[in-house]
């Protein structure tokens, strides 16, 4: 019981440090992007409806895909474990063959170019 306090007790002081640490050493100097009520970039005074460029939304999918691939594969390790440990194998290798193809196909189309 005496280690729980007392790791408790380290834990929350080091906390309390640190916060206070960064309330007396960051700089706060307040500009107008920083004071208008939104930060992601656009002038909220303008029309709201401006175009976006296709390749915004070829990036945000390529970004979904990876993402899906990441979750398909997450659970690889434990999967070898299975009686039959070549098919899972195969399939991975099938997924990240297909993945890394079309990956190539767009980057040789230029798909991934970004216009200045």
């Amino acid at each position: 019981m005496n280690t729980m306090i007392s790791t408790m007790t380290i834990a929350l002081s080091l906390s309390m440090i640190l916060m206070m640490l960064n309330l007396w050493l960051t700089l706060t100097k307040p500009n107008n992007e920083k004071l208008s009520p939104y930060e992601c970039g656009f002038d909220p005074l303008e029309s709201a409806h401006l175009p976006f460029s296709i390749r915004f939304f070829l990036v945000a999918i390529l970004f979904l895909l990876f993402d899906l691939e990441i979750a398909l594969l997450l659970p690889l390790p434990w999967a070898i474990q299975l009686q039959s440990p070549t098919h899972t194998l195969m399939w991975s290798i099938i997924i990240l063959l297909l993945l890394t193809l079309g990956f190539i196909y767009e980057w040789i189309q230029g798909g991934l170019e970004w216009p200045e």
